[in-house]
């Protein structure tokens, strides 16, 4: 027998796909809807406050080359998107990205330095899919300059919103919530996969 608390978790993980492809619509002009883009988009915010969630998780010392990592080349992707260069793809990408940063969340055994470098190249690429998916919806004409400086502004402001969770999990020795962190955004990007299928 579920229980109500279950119940209601598997029906909003169900719901979330209908909001994975809600992006075009909304205002895409400003520094304003730059802000916003990441934050209304689910699957930007998932996989951004993950980011910052593996580069504290089991760490003595936050691994800045992640966070850093995915805001360059998001910046890249957002540029190519700008000028019509659009990755095939790019909203499967997005969603399999978060099931791969929530399977790093899960079995959580990333920390060792050597594991850095490829950390940080998997979130370039991830970074390069969110920003082709942000520059690809600013209209042409619209201030391009104030939208990136939006989006990238929520961007770290998500990436540093996960270290703080993840610092302050590690401290409370609540590890458990950030692999239960991972199981939910894994499940998010599994569930917009299967509702393109």
């Amino acid at each position: 027998m579920i229980s109500s608390r279950r119940f209601s978790l598997i029906a909003a993980l169900m719901l979330l796909p209908s909001f994975a492809f809600a992006h075009p619509g909304h205002d895409t002009s400003g520094m304003m809807a730059g802000l916003m883009h990441p934050l209304l988009g689910w699957d930007h915010l998932l996989a951004m406050v993950a980011v910052g969630m593996l580069a504290v998780m089991g760490r003595q010392k936050v691994a800045w080359q992640l966070p850093v990592a995915f805001v360059s080349f998001m910046l890249i992707g957002g540029l190519m998107g700008i000028n019509g260069i659009a990755i095939p793809a790019v909203e499967s990408g997005i969603l399999l990205s978060l099931i791969a940063l929530g399977g790093l969340l899960i079995f959580g055994r990333i920390n060792r330095n050597a594991y850095v470098p490829v950390l940080s190249a998997c979130c370039a690429l991830f970074g390069v899919l969110h920003g082709n998916a942000h520059g690809l919806e600013l209209p042409a004409n619209a201030q391009a300059i104030s939208y990136i400086s939006g989006f990238t502004m929520a961007t770290i402001a998500l990436h540093l919103a996960g270290c703080a969770v993840a610092a302050v999990c590690a401290n409370k020795g609540q590890e458990m919530t950030l692999k239960v962190s991972g199981v939910v955004i894994a499940a998010a990007g599994l569930f917009g996969m299967l509702s393109v299928i």
